[in-house]
Order: C-alpha cells, then structure tokens, then sequence
C-alpha cells in the first residue's frame, strides 16, 4: 500500500518540476524583451530631408510578433511630426531606415527625432538625436513648388522683413523662434538670371541664392545620317533655367559619356549604318530629373545630305547655261538623287528640278539674254526622299545678248491723226541698249507702197496724218547692237463709238473689275485700254489671252475723284472691233461746293423755279445720281425737292409762301450730297407782278409807237411818192411828117429829189409792130423844146400807143424799185422830128456821155431837150417807131 502509493506520487514530481521549469524560462524571455530597443542611431540630412538609421539591441532576437518603433520629429523642441516603422520578426538584427522631408530649411532651426520601440504592452524608453550644422549653400527648386526659406538672426540683433527678389511682398511671414524667422512662398517662375535671390534685412542684408528652374524638357527626336557612317540626331529643347548653374547633360544610345549640353540640340555618334530599323535613344539630365526619349528608324532611309560643293558656270549663252559641282561624301556619287536650282534675277526666284545617280551638273534653258543671275543648288535622295540639303554657294553668271523681243503696240484714234503708240521695252525685253525705233505703214490696198521713218529710243509713240476712214498697216520694230526685233503689226480703225452703249463702272482698292462677254471674232485675244475720260492723255492698254473674258485693270497713274473711259476691243487679223466701252472711277470723291455756275432762279406764280448750267465733266468727281433742291425760308423750316435725272438742269419749288427764301442746289452721288451752291430770293405776290407786267407791255407799246411816228415824219416824202407816185407826161417832136407811131415803154416813177431810174425806149429795127414797119437803119430823135409842147390834135391817123419799159438803175433806199407797164393814147401830143443831122449831133452827145443836169427848182419837163435816136428805116403811112438801144431823156 505504502510502495504504491510512492510509486503513484512520482509522476507528479516530475510533472510539477517541469512546470516550475517552464515559468522561469518564461518570465526569463519577457524580462529580456522588456529590454528590447534600437542602438547605434545615425541621423543625416539631404537637403531638407533627414534620414535616420538604427539597429536592434540583441535582447529583441526574443521578439516573435511584430515589433513598432515610434519615431517623433521635433524643430526647435517642438514636436512637429509623428510616425511608426513595423519591424517583422524576420527583419529583427538587420539595418532599419527612415526618412521625413521639412517644410523648413534644415538650417533654419534645429531638427530632432526620438526613437521608442514598443511590443506588446511593453515601451522602451526615447532615445533621440539631433541634426546639427547642416546649411546648403544653393539649392534648386522646381518651378510651382512652395517653399520656406528662414533667416537665424545672430545674437542681439532685431528682424525687421525678408522677401525673395522678383515676388514683391508675396510670402506668408512665421517666428519660429526668437532667433529664427521663416518665409513661405508659392514659386511661380524661373529664374531669369542664374538664381534669384532670398534676402533678410536687419541692420544689414543677409541672403541666399535659390536656383528656380524646370526638370529637362525635350521632345520630337529625331535621328538621321549624313554621310551613311555616323547617326546624327535632333531634338526641340525647352530651357530648363539651370543652363548657368548646372545645365542639362544629354546621352546618345544609353552611352556613359556626354555628347551635349544644353543649350544644344544636337549630338552625333559614330555607328554602323545597315538597312535595318532599331531605336535611338536620348537621356536628358539636370539637377531637378531625368527624362528619355527615343526614335526608331532605318538610317538608309533617312539621308540628309551635305550641300553641293564647288559650283561652277561652264558654258554660258544667250539663253542657257550648264552647271557643275563635286560631292565631298563619295558615297553620294552612288545614290539616285534630284537637285534643285534656284534662279534669282533681281529678285525674283524660279524653281528647277534635275535626277540622276551621282548627278553633279545641270542645264538651264530658256533665260534672259544679257541678263544676270545668281543660282544655288539643294540636293537630296530620290529615292526614299528625306530632306533637301543646305543650300550651296550662291553662283553669278551673265547671259551674252540678243536682238530685242517683239513690240507691244497699240494705237489712239485723234481727229485727222492715228498716234502710235507702243512700251518701251523693259530691260528683260531689250537685250541690249535701245539704239531707235523704225515705223512703217501703208493702205490695205497698196502694201507695196510703204512709207518709212526711224524715231529715237527715247520715244514711244509717233503721229500719222492719215485719213482716218481708211484702213492702213503700220509695223513697228526696235533695234539694238544685236538687230532688229521682229515686227509687230497692228490695222489702224476708227471704230464708230455710237454702235456701242456706255455705261458705268465702280473701282475698288484702286483698281477695274472689268468683264465682257466672249466675241467668236476675237482670233488673238482682247485689248483693253483706258484714259482720262476729260482732256488730253497718253492711252494705256492690257492685252488678255482669248480664253479670258475679265481682267483687273490697276495703273499707277489711277487718282481718285477722276472719271476714265475704258474700252474693250476684239483682237482680229484686221482691225480691232470695239466690243464695249465702261466709263467710271477707281474711288468717288465728295465735289467741291459752289459746283453750279450761273445759278438762278424765276418765280412763276407761287412756284419758283431754280435752274442752272450743265455740269461739266471735269468737275464731277463722283458719278451724278441726281439732284435735290432745298428751300430755307425764315424760319430755318427746310423743303426740298429732288430729281433722279442727272442731266436735269433746273429743279422747281412749288406751293410757296411769299417770304424770303434761300435755295440750295445739291447733287446726289454715292458718297454723299455735295456741291452745294445756293442763291436767296424774295418772293412777290401776284399783283405785284400783274401791276410789272401792264406798265411794262405798256412802256414797250409806247416806244415802239414812237418809233414808227419818227420813222414816219423823218420819211414822209419817200412814203408819198411810194404810195401816190408822180406819172410824168413825155412830149414827143419831130420836124418831119406827122405820123402816129405806137411806143412800147415802161415808166418809173421817182420823187424829185431823188431820180435813180431812167426809162428807156428801144426800137427794135425789122421788127414789125402792129403791123408797122420802119425805116432801114434811119435814125430819129425826138427833141423836148423850150418854145412848149405841141399838142395839136392828130387827123390823120389814131393816136399810137406808148410804151415806156422801166430801166432800173441802182437808187436811193427810200426809193423802193416798182416795175410797171402802161399802154396809154396820147391824142393830143404831136412829137416832132429833128432833121437827121440833128439826130446826129444829139446821138453823138449821148455816144460821149453828156452829163444830164438836174434842176434844183425841181421837175422841169420843158427846160430840156432829151433825145431819142433809133435806127430808121423805111415806113408806111401807118407804121409804128421801132427802138432799139436808144435813150429817152426825161426831165431832170
């Protein structure tokens, strides 16, 4: 019982010994984890971030959970930030690290950090360190970052303000401490010299430089070869601001080296050029980053080459040149390439393009001759075309010279005269000095008959009296040192410019906008001409291709405010048509006031009409649309009255009041009324006028029967003997037989003051009368004797009619010349003949011009003798007198 009961307690020995054993070990552990804590504590700063490190103790390599440090961040003893690092039981006896940035320069103030490890419930106590003499002299800032700069003040001295130049009193002020001050600013630009500076002013300025600038910027990488050896790339770089301080370094193809530096864009290295794409790439480097960029290409594609070296001219013509040039790369001679040319003659550039392998010279047609050029040459390959190279040494030549290029030629239609006028050639067109120039010209109908003449280079036209309705070929040539330019040949017209209606045009910008309809007779093109459309001036033309119907017309000679007449007229193997004729101004200008002359004006009734001159054309610096007429009485009330008719020349007010009125003519244009003229008038009333009228036509009745009344009295006489002339009474004698005769006369009657005709009685010899028939060739005068008339009747026979013919003779005005025939019976007057020697003598007298004499006392039928001589031939008893170129004398 006994043994058993030992054997039984055994176990449990053994069994409370391992217990015991077990809880000492165990609070054993815990004791050393109590002791469990960070060692060899190392606190350094990078700008302002401060790294710290440290170690375990050797009691945590108990720890089997997670072990915390706690870490807090103290500036001047001020706790400022709080933190936790976790610590896994495979990281125990191992180097840990922590980092935390300051908003403040580490300079500033000083910053501490304590460390305390903490696992489960047991904390080991603060261990800290301090960052101490730590202050960066320059620092770099990024663009759009927000900063704190501070200032520690020495001691005894006062702060009185900090500020960063450029930002004016931008920033937000804190004290830290009695001796330190700080500065938050927000920085928005770079800086624009190599740094900007951060001043603190006490009672003297202390200060820092800040360099303020832009991480590196570049873009579009580009890569190529030039002479199939090396790679050569480009790339756009935006200025980082660092360039002064520490500028941007840059790495082809992941090399170690530098090949550049900003501010430079271009870096080459030596490679294998094969056919094959593969990347190139750029790393770009500088204080605030780093950036890399790449670009993948087939260099084989991508030849930029070299310019052409050593360009020459070879041969050089009268209108062509070749060109000749080496390469300095030799594997360009094995490339297909194209070159451009560029030809420059005083200023304008023409464009050749020329291909070939290995192409080194080039031909150039079609030039000036004796004319100079400057050319340059770009090449490139033509296959898989990259970019044209640079361009080459510019290269002059001077083309040799040429006879001149054909004549523009036109005419002007003058009166009785066809002006000739053509361009003087421009120095691109004479090849040479212009030595004269020959006209000729000839009819269309006579080409074999030319006229020629040579005029001088210093003119461009020449005169032709020639008759204008008739068609005529004129030539005109120019000749220099090298001959005579080619002809050019125009048909003089003068086209009947009625056919044609004119109408208007407006310019703009100084110019025509000129069109037409096509014309199927306009063989070689149109010419369209223009001149002032007043007054004398030299006629420019345009000639235009057929296939063109409009054409800006601009000239250097164009003014404003002046009217132009242009014409358009169809090119033809003959003679120009004329197509269309425009008339218009390339601006309207206002016309001056005072533009009406003569205005004036008549009241009729209680209208009043206001009339005026036409207005010339020279005067019209805008086209006339019309006209209005403004009426201005008193009281300023104004009313006007228009027209749209701009050939009117009067305009009438009606309705009016009497007043006085101011009238003012005005004409209507597109920029504006103007011209202003004006006259001011009374109006009368009607009586007025009707009382004028009367004692007006009255004062002319007046005069005009006064007039008569003079005229009357002054010419009484002349008047009488017009109206009741005098019938005188001849007295025929004669010594032989008494026989009656018949007398054909005629019979003027004249006033006694005034005897201008004569009556005259011919006898017609052989020219039977009545039956009657003279004496041969006997002559007979009838005398008128002092000794009184012989009227003694007549037995034997009737008495014969006598005929007396009116004779005019050149009289007085107041005489008016009345021709009359009168057959009258004289039965009482014997007319008594004159022995033939008598008629002689009195014939004789007549045949010398005996003066007839006229009494003062008046008509005086018997005083004198006036003869009648006749050529007298046998007669019978009963035969009448004949007279033929003989004179009846009447009384003076």
């Amino acid at each position: 019982m006994v043994l058993l009961t030992g054997t039984m307690m055994i176990p449990w020995l053994l069994l409370l010994s391992l217990f015991c054993k077990s809880t000492q070990d165990r609070n054993g552990q815990e004791s050393g984890v109590m002791h469990c804590g960070a060692e060899n504590l190392k606190l350094t700063s990078s700008g302002q971030m401060i790294l710290l490190t440290w170690e375990d103790t050797p009691s945590c390599s108990a720890v089997q959970d997670v072990l915390i440090y706690e870490l807090e961040v103290l500036i001047a003893d001020k706790k400022e930030h709080y933190d936790e690092v976790a610590v896994t039981p495979d990281q125990i006896g191992s180097t840990h690290s922590w980092n935390w940035t300051s908003y403040l320069a580490l300079e500033c103030a000083s910053h501490s950090v304590r460390l305390s490890s903490r696992y489960k419930n047991h904390t080991s106590p603060w261990n800290q360190e301090t960052l101490r003499g730590v202050y960066p002299k320059d620092t770099f800032f990024r663009v759009d970052s927000t900063v704190t700069f501070c200032c520690v003040l020495p001691a005894g001295e006062v702060f009185d303000k900090m500020y960063v130049s450029g930002y004016g009193s931008a920033g937000k002020h804190t004290r830290i401490s009695n001796q330190t001050y700080a500065l938050t600013i927000h920085l928005n630009k770079a800086s624009e010299h190599s740094c900007t500076d951060v001043k603190c002013e006490l009672k003297g300025v202390y200060g820092a430089c800040a360099y303020i600038g832009y991480p590196p910027n570049v873009t579009d990488l580009q890569c190529e070869t030039r002479d199939l050896q090396s790679v050569d790339c480009h790339w756009t770089y935006k200025d980082s601001r660092l360039t002064f301080r520490n500028p941007t370094e840059y790495h082809l193809l992941e090399s170690p080296s530098i090949c550049a530096w900003s501010p430079e864009t271009r870096c080459t290295q030596k490679v294998l050029v094969d056919a094959r794409e593969r990347n190139w790439t750029l790393t770009a480097r500088n204080p605030l980053g780093t950036v890399e960029i790449s670009d993948t290409a087939d260099l084989t594609k991508r030849v930029h080459m070299f310019p052409p070296k050593g360009v020459t001219a070879l041969s050089v013509n009268t209108r062509n040149v070749s060109l000749e040039w080496k390469w300095t790369v030799q594997q360009y001679y094995n490339l297909s390439l194209i070159c451009q040319v560029k030809i420059n003659n005083h200023g304008e550039n023409s464009m050749s393009e020329h291909v070939g392998v290995g192409l080194n010279f080039a031909v150039l047609n079609d030039l000036i001759p004796n004319w100079k050029y400057h050319v340059e040459i770009r090449c490139g390959t033509a296959h898989h075309f990259w970019k044209w190279s640079t361009w080459s040494t510019r290269v002059n030549f001077h083309t040799k010279g040429d006879v001149p290029d054909a004549l523009d030629v036109w005419m002007q239609v003058m009166e009785n005269q066809i002006i000739i006028i053509w361009k003087k050639p421009l120095p691109h067109q004479s090849h040479g000095v212009i030595e004269e120039y020959e006209v000729t010209w000839t009819k269309i109908s006579e080409r074999e008959r030319q006229n020629r003449t040579k005029v001088g280079p210093n003119n461009n036209s020449f005169a032709l009296s020639l008759d204008t309705t008739v068609e005529h070929v004129v030539t005109v040539t120019a000749r220099n040192i090298n001959g005579s330019s080619s002809p050019s040949t125009i048909t003089s017209s003068n086209p009947d410019r009625t056919q044609v209606n004119t109408s208007w045009i407006i310019g703009s910008n100084g110019s025509f906008n000129l069109s037409w309809s096509a014309s199927p007779t306009a063989s070689c093109g149109y010419i369209v001409d223009w001149c002032a459309t007043v007054g004398n001036c030299t006629v420019e033309w345009l000639k235009v291709p057929p296939n063109q119907t409009n054409a800006r017309i601009s000239s250097k000679n164009f003014k404003d405010g002046i009217r132009y007449t242009l014409s358009v007229y169809a090119c033809t193997q003959g003679a120009p048509v004329l197509l269309q004729r425009r008339e218009g101004y390339v601006g309207e200008k206002k016309i001056q006031n005072n533009l009406f002359k003569s205005l004036r004006g008549q009241q009729q009734y209680w209208d009043y009409e206001v009339s005026w001159e036409p207005v010339p054309l020279r005067e019209q610096t805008a086209f006339v649309q019309g006209y209005v007429l403004y009426c201005f009485d008193n009281n300023e009330k104004v009313i006007n009255f228009s027209t749209d008719n701009p050939e009117a020349t009067r305009l009438t007010a009606r309705n009016l009041k009497i007043s006085s009125y101011t009238f003012t003519v005005k004409a209507r244009t597109a920029v504006g009324e103007c011209g202003d003229t004006s006259i001011t008038v009374t109006l009368n009333s009607l009586t007025d006028n009707l009382i004028k009228s009367v004692f007006i036509s009255l004062a002319i009745a007046f005069g005009i029967l006064s007039l008569i009344t003079i005229v009357c009295y002054r010419h009484c006489s002349c008047i009488k003997e017009t109206i009741y002339p005098p019938i005188p009474k001849p007295v025929l004698t004669s010594t032989g037989e008494h026989r009656c005769h018949h007398f054909h006369m005629e019979q003027c009657h004249y006033s006694e003051e005034d005897i201008t005709d004569v009556p005259e009685l011919y006898y017609s010899a052989g020219s039977p009368t009545d039956g009657f028939v003279s004496q041969e060739n006997m002559p007979f005068a009838f005398s008128q004797t002092p000794s009184g008339y012989y009227n003694q009747p007549l037995k034997k026979c009737t008495p014969p009619l006598v005929i007396l013919p009116y004779i005019a003779i050149p009289s007085q005005s107041c005489l008016p010349s009345s021709p009359f025939r009168r057959e009258f019976t004289n039965a009482s007057y014997n007319p008594k003949m004159q022995p033939g020697n008598q008629q002689s003598n009195a014939f004789h007298e007549l045949q010398e011009g005996t003066s007839l004499e006229r009494s003062s006392d008046g008509y005086q039928p018997h005083d004198h003798t006036e003869t009648f001589t006749t050529n007298q031939t046998e007669e019978g008893p009963e035969s009448p007198i004949s007279c033929v170129s003989s004179y009846i004398l009447l009384p003076q």
